[in-house]
């Protein structure tokens, strides 16, 4: 393996810190040691690295959905409601597989990273491959067997119930693509490695959107597959992405030697990952609920105000990835550092994303509380409409940092080995959307209330999982080396 086949940022993160010299024996001075930015000097700057890349991964995701909608509009409304019913379940393996159970795998790598275990990082990556396996398998088994049936119960009847399926019986096949992808992009990222996970999420993304065109709408004189086609740049642009990122595990190019002659399956192994992983996996079902929930209870309210909450709704989904990014961005930094036993810096990264991100997503919302119509005003001319939006940005718009800082730290804590916190704060929120609609409903409150209620529900989640965070011990601090 040579370092032009390494990503920059891998060999930062990853590489020993040296130990200071020993007391009266000098250092060579014609070998100078340079700081390893993760384990010391300014958080900021190293944040922000791991950052940047991350954001234009994570943002891919949107990129495809306003593609996606854009052509499958073009096939009609029937198609285009299909995909609706179909989205969540999208939405919900996406979240899982790269943020809930891949937060899992990359904290376990980066754990045994820091504490200069290279051999075990090396063999939880293997047990990682095994999880995403699973996993793939577990999403493509359960849509194609009862995928009908649960778009049935939220609605689809007819054409729009037989498009829904037939897209999902091609996308659910590339369910494996997808797990496998985002389980490899998680072990590079557990590394510190950036760069090319992000650069093969936005190519996949790409693929996806050029090969779901082409098919979906028989361009360049190919036949119109329509919602079959569409799904199809799904199923071939994962598939690929994950051949390509083992390939890259496989061959020597990153920074773990993975090797399955050597491989035993570990129970301890699989349980590092799957104590953080599966505990996680909790948070994007309860915020599917939490979405389904309160989408539900505006409908009673009807359309105009159920228009309103979708536009604002719509910016809130745009804004998640800027959240997810810096909170993944911390997490391999604070998993080294923990298992390091540098729990002092660990916490002060996961902080300062808390806060970066909570920062970035609360301004916008403040700026879109005083001047909605930035943000609505594009949506639609409707003057009813217009007027719901306007009232959920100026309700709900002061809330959106809470959001912010709770997804941050939902990442660095999965760092630390420690999720239970922040997955109950999802709960509290889920708790507060529940009980409180139900309430609202009883007193027949007007609907501007469940935005507001709105509000409430990210207050209450940012302030739970901060407080979770502040009273969660992430592990007795050891003794740590200082680099020369």
């Amino acid at each position: 393996m040579t370092d032009d086949t390494i990503d920059a940022t891998s060999r930062l993160a990853t590489a020993p810190r040296q130990p200071a010299p020993t007391k009266g024996i000098a250092a060579n001075a014609n070998e100078p040691t340079k700081p390893n930015p993760v384990f010391e000097g300014p958080i900021l700057s190293i944040l922000l690295r791991f950052a940047l890349p991350n954001m234009a991964s994570v943002s891919a995701a949107t990129l495809v959905v306003i593609a996606e909608t854009s052509y499958i509009g073009l096939l009609g409304l029937e198609p285009l409601a299909a995909i609706a019913l179909v989205f969540p379940f999208v939405i919900l393996m996406g979240m899982m597989s790269g943020g809930a159970m891949g937060g899992g795998v990359s904290s376990a790598v980066s754990r045994a990273l820091g504490a200069g275990d290279l051999t075990r990082a090396s063999t939880l990556a293997l047990h990682a491959l095994i999880i995403g396996l699973g996993g793939g398998l577990l999403f493509l088994t359960v849509m194609l067997v009862f995928g009908p049936t649960f778009f049935a119960a939220l609605g689809g009847k007819g054409r729009v119930l037989d498009e829904a399926t037939a897209y999902a019986n091609v996308l659910f096949i590339g369910a494996i693509g997808m797990w496998l992808s985002n389980t490899c992009a998680s072990i590079l990222r557990g590394t510190g490695n950036m760069r090319l996970p992000s650069a093969t999420l936005l190519t996949i993304a790409a693929c996806q959107i050029a090969i779901g065109g082409t098919f979906g709408l028989g361009l360049f004189g190919l036949p119109q597959l329509g919602m079959p086609g569409v799904a199809s740049g799904h199923l071939i642009a994962y598939t690929g992405g994950a051949a390509f990122l083992l390939f890259m595990l496989f061959s020597g190019r990153s920074r773990l030697k993975l090797n399955w002659r050597a491989f035993r399956p570990d129970r301890a192994m699989f349980a590092d990952i799957l104590k953080v992983g599966a505990v996680a996996c909790l948070s994007p079902l309860q915020s599917v609920a939490t979405v389904l929930i309160f989408t539900r209870l505006l409908s009673r309210y009807g359309t105009i105000t159920l228009a309103g909450y979708g536009i604002g709704a719509r910016l809130e989904f745009m804004l998640v990835p800027i959240a997810a990014s810096i909170g993944q961005a911390s997490l391999p930094i604070v998993g080294m550092n923990v298992g390091a036993g540098n729990v002092e810096r660990a916490r002060k990264v996961a902080w300062a994303a808390g806060l970066l991100s909570g920062g970035i997503i609360g301004a916008i919302g403040l700026v879109l509380a005083i001047a909605p119509d930035l943000w609505a005003a594009r949506f639609t001319d409707n003057t009813e409409v217009l007027a719901s939006a306007r009232q959920y940005f100026h309700m709900a718009g002061p809330g959106f940092g809470f959001l912010g800082l709770a997804l941050s730290l939902y990442f660095a804590s999965q760092g630390s080995g420690k999720i239970v916190g922040p997955v109950l704060a999802q709960s509290g929120r889920l708790v507060v959307v529940v009980v409180g609609g139900l309430a609202l409903l009883a007193l027949d409150a007007p609907g501007w209330c469940l935005f507001l209620l709105a509000a409430a529900s990210m207050v209450v989640y940012g302030g739970l999982a901060a407080l979770s965070v502040w009273l969660t011990s992430w592990g007795p601090a050891r003794p740590v080396s200082k680099p020369a």
